[in-house]
């Protein structure tokens, strides 16, 4: 039997013991579905373009009250794109607490000239549109993933536990379940993605944490690695001062964990805290996530 502390760190291909997850529509496919989807704004926004008296004009009236929800959100991407790459597509949604005017006070100077705006637009083959709509719709799909390996992950513990334990959570996109709710004793900010209960008596048994990294950078998996260590610390503050049991459990997938600095990170996080945080992938989590781990009984 392989001690819990070891069990990531005797895996020699992580690849593996990863689970492909491919929801995104490939190239050049993908051309044509986004520009079915974003031809209206993009139109929308040739003919705001036309008839801006300036690029700051152009991003006030994006800006309006004429539009919102998705509309404004497809405009204010393009506007990053083509007009001012400074400007926050999501600072810029803000409109009733971000003026126009400040946007244009403190990075008009980043704007693109209205004339050559309108020189460019005014000829914008059907290539050019393709073009934006890639550019716009590049991250549409950021998250499913994410939601689709929650998903599997929902199913398979409802299946298996039935009776036995519960999950609770988001499947899809949908607030975080705040700790103090489920634990009323627990103090500060503590979101995460699921809780796993018994199911007679509903007592929290762990708390879970889903993420799929389709890539990962260095500078990605130091924020990641501090931020997981800071979980389990504050966890271990509130069970000292409580006495109550809790377990912690990382459902970490996607190729970018097998980035070395990644699963090296995976690896020490696994088996921390006497045993209470485990990390597995949705290919081990017949083996990791176990009746007797979540009872406290010792197993691998």
């Amino acid at each position: 039997m392989i001690p819990t502390s070891n069990y990531l760190r005797v895996i020699h291909d992580p690849n593996s013991v990863i689970t492909a997850i491919d929801s995104a529509t490939k190239f050049p496919e993908s051309l044509d579905v986004l520009l079915m989807r974003y031809r209206d704004d993009i139109e929308i926004f040739c003919r705001l373009i036309a008839h801006a008296s300036s690029s700051a004009q152009l991003l006030e009236r994006i800006r309006s009250r004429e539009f919102t929800g998705k509309k404004r959100g497809a405009l204010l991407k393009m506007f990053r794109r083509c007009v001012s790459t400074v400007i926050d597509t999501e600072m810029a949604k803000k409109v009733t607490t971000v003026p126009t005017e400040t946007l244009v006070k403190n990075y008009g100077s980043t704007f693109k000239p209205i004339d050559a705006l309108k020189s460019q637009f005014a000829v914008l083959t059907e290539y050019d549109k393709a073009a934006l709509a890639a550019l716009i719709g590049e991250y549409d799909n950021r998250g499913q993933v994410g939601y689709s390996l929650t998903g599997l992950f929902f199913d398979w513990f409802e299946e298996k536990f039935e009776g036995v334990f519960t999950i609770e959570g988001p499947r899809g996109a949908g607030r975080d379940i705040e700790l103090a709710t489920v634990l009323p004793g627990f103090v500060g900010e503590y979101p995460c993605d699921f809780v796993l209960r018994r199911a007679n008596s509903g007592e929290v048994l762990a708390v879970g944490f889903a993420r799929y990294d389709a890539t990962r950078g260095g500078a990605q998996s130091d924020d990641r690695t501090s931020g997981n260590s800071y979980k389990v610390e504050k966890a271990k503050e509130y069970c000292a001062k409580s006495g109550d049991r809790l377990r912690i459990l990382f459902l970490a997938d996607g190729p970018g964990l097998a980035h070395g600095d990644t699963w090296r990170a995976a690896c020490a996080l696994d088996g921390e805290w006497n045993g209470n945080v485990r990390v597995t992938t949705m290919k081990l989590a017949h083996e990791r996530v176990t009746a007797e781990w979540l009872m406290g009984v010792a197993s691998r």
